[in-house]
């Protein structure tokens, strides 16, 4: 049976992120200009350095997430599968790829439904993108496709640069901060807005927090360029080829660096804790290890998360691979914990970050 069209498009996505270079050019995280005090009188042993934390009333072994990848093609049911299976042996929450596929044909509806087959307890968030959700009249087509992963929130994906620049892009927004207040009033799960590599500013934030909104994925600029990733696809094209040569040379290849910086996109974003206490914070965009991770808790963040890393991993070296990745950056969690005196995740929390010399 032919892919659809956006089964295709999903496929193409996850080949792209694994195989070709599209992280950002130049800018970058921003992470790599900070460090921690070294505490040379600990006072704690390694062995009392504890990192697990709570999400979405469920306990976590590591403070960390594989956010929201892939789903509604044929191969994605075996990532998702092993995604999940490398979350539940790890205690790590999971976020599915856009469901938006799912709501046009139940083709691969088990794609996304099989995370949760395979990874019952842990902590699960649906997805779909701001420019669907515009156009929701009501929760109920969310509704279905949290009950299809049976997730423990829902988290909307505000990508406004990638819908510009992706060929068959939908850049019609007018409306989703009003639908984003509706899904938050009407479903009976939390619902999550995250980017997917450019920051969420604290302007943005407040105004997501003002309808409602508790958790946000800053998901900033350092990372995968979904920029890149669409640029790259619109060269694929069957395009005319003075077209081609104008679309490679002109105005679209300049937003291949657009963006926050992650560091920056989450001091922004934890800057208004002290304003709504409630807020809950995920740092993605460019986490490449347990360093970054334990930035991120510094800065304020709650949770750190990352796609692209682990997805390679998972593609070069199967679920042992994955694993042992994991291994790697919980040894450089509890390291920076142990180093800087932080017995538990809230410790990290209070420790101070310096700006290199």
């Amino acid at each position: 049976m032919k892919q659809p069209r956006i089964s295709s498009r999903k496929q193409e996505h996850v080949e792209l992120t694994i195989g070709r270079d599209v992280v950002f050019r130049q800018k970058t995280t921003g992470f790599e200009r900070w460090e921690f005090l070294h505490n040379a009188l600990p006072e704690l042993d390694l062995s009392e350095v504890d990192p697990r934390t709570h999400f979405l009333g469920k306990e976590l072994s590591l403070p960390l997430m594989i956010t929201g990848m892939t789903g509604g093609y044929e191969d994605a049911l075996r990532i998702n599968r092993n995604l999940a299976a490398v979350c539940a042996e790890r205690g790590l929450a999971m976020g599915v790829g856009s469901q938006r596929q799912a709501i046009e044909s139940t083709q691969f509806h088990r794609s996304y439904s099989v995370v949760r087959e395979v990874a019952p307890g842990i902590p699960l968030v649906g997805n779909i993108g701001g420019a669907e959700v515009a156009k929701l009249k009501d929760a109920g087509p969310l509704q279905r496709l949290a009950d299809l992963v049976r997730a423990d929130a829902f988290a909307v994906h505000l990508n406004p640069l990638q819908e510009f620049l992706q060929p068959e892009g939908n850049p019609e927004f007018r409306g989703v901060l009003k639908g984003i207040g509706m899904l938050v009033r009407d479903l009976p799960i939390p619902v999550i807005v995250k980017e997917i590599g450019a920051g969420i500013s604290a302007p943005v934030a407040k105004r997501l927090l003002e309808v409602g909104v508790t958790i946000i994925d800053v998901a900033g600029a350092g990372g995968t360029s979904w920029a890149g990733v669409e640029i790259l696809r619109r060269d694929k094209k069957k395009l005319r080829k003075k077209d081609q040569q104008s679309e490679r040379a002109g105005a679209m290849n300049a937003f291949w660096d657009w963006g926050i910086p992650t560091a920056d996109a989450l001091r922004q974003v934890c800057s208004l804790k002290l304003q709504f206490p409630s807020l809950r914070v995920i740092a993605s965009g460019g986490i490449v290890s347990g360093f970054d991770v334990a930035k991120s808790i510094a800065f304020g963040g709650d949770l750190a998360g990352a796609a692209r890393p682990f997805l390679q991993v998972l593609e070069a070296g199967g679920i042992k691979g994955l694993a042992a990745t994991i291994t790697e950056w919980e040894k450089e969690l509890r390291g920076i914990m142990f180093l800087t005196g932080s017995k538990t995740i809230a410790d990290l929390r209070n420790q101070r970050l310096v700006l290199k010399a």
